[in-house]
């Protein structure tokens, strides 16, 4: 009996947080597996993404896409339904986008880790609220998004087997899709997170810095309070937030895992001010002391 050919799908890798955690997790487990995603950029992900065999998309040569990907919103379906997967026995999607709306063959398995399904799309005008889309353009993407969403209710069709992070997303999974699903938590490495003899007086945010994950309002309690906050994280959202910022916030970008452990564990507290899916960063703060 021939051993059974597995392929892991992602929805894009052109910035990392908690999703490609879960996706390095799953690329240990199956080291052998391609990594089929629409778009990836090697400079926005650790070195060890270079080793992995990644099959991007048609869409790897647009024009500025691996810095704007939402720009390209409707091409995503296409992106996916182009993988020819028919060689895999198991494919595993990893989605809070459109990945798992790929096409296997009808006896292979396909089963997806849902982080969310889509939030531009399902809770679109808070969404676009925060990203600051004036009233035409939001206008205009709104039959768009109408049949995106038709595109993504009968894309998870497709999924042989839902597995939701936690409670409130399979409970997204069974009002958007009308799928059951298991539950299975995102792995959190808390042996990296240990805690410290001392405390320094600062407040720390761990994030990517875009605008769902509402860092704005830790920046402006610690302008209010006039509190030292460090902000670790990178994103598209951190020239706004540096220009909301006073004198007592620091971005310190993107840090080895080694150094956000240490200063986890000598802060004051951790602030998580969005509302996430599950939260990997506030259980690595848990484990931290």
């Amino acid at each position: 009996m021939r051993p059974k050919r597995v392929a892991i799908v992602h929805d894009w890798l052109n910035q990392h947080g908690g999703a490609e955690r879960v996706l390095e997790v799953l690329h240990d487990l199956f080291p052998d597996a391609p990594v089929y995603t629409s778009i990836f950029d090697p400079k926005a992900m650790p070195p060890e993404y270079r080793n992995w065999k990644i099959i991007t998309s048609f869409m790897q040569t647009l024009p500025g896409v691996t810095r704007r990907h939402q720009w390209y919103l409707p091409l995503y379906p296409l992106a996916f339904d182009s993988f020819d997967l028919a060689e895999y026995d198991l494919v595993i999607s990893v989605s809070s986008g459109f990945c798992h709306g790929v096409l296997v063959r009808a006896d292979a398995c396909h089963l997806n880790y849902c982080l969310t399904p889509p939030r531009f799309l399902w809770n679109f005008e808070a969404y676009v609220g925060r990203e600051a889309v004036g009233p035409l353009l939001r206008a205009a993407l709104r039959p768009l998004i109408s049949l995106l969403r038709v595109w993504d209710a009968v894309a998870a069709q497709r999924v042989d087997f839902f597995v939701g992070i936690s409670r409130v997303v399979v409970g997204r999974i069974r009002r958007i899709y009308r799928r059951e699903a298991w539950l299975l938590h995102p792995p959190v490495e808390t042996d990296r997170f240990k805690p410290a003899d001392r405390f320094d007086d600062y407040f720390l945010v761990v994030s990517r810095l875009v605008p769902y994950k509402r860092v704005d309002l830790a920046v402006e309690a610690a302008n209010r309070l006039r509190v030292p906050l460090l902000v670790v994280g990178d994103g598209r959202d951190r020239p706004r937030l540096e220009r909301l910022a006073g004198p007592t916030v620091k971005f310190l970008g993107r840090l080895p895992t080694a150094q956000v452990a240490d200063l986890m564990a000598r802060c004051r507290a951790l602030v998580f001010p969005g509302e996430e899916d599950f939260g990997i960063v506030p259980v690595e703060a848990m484990a931290s002391g």
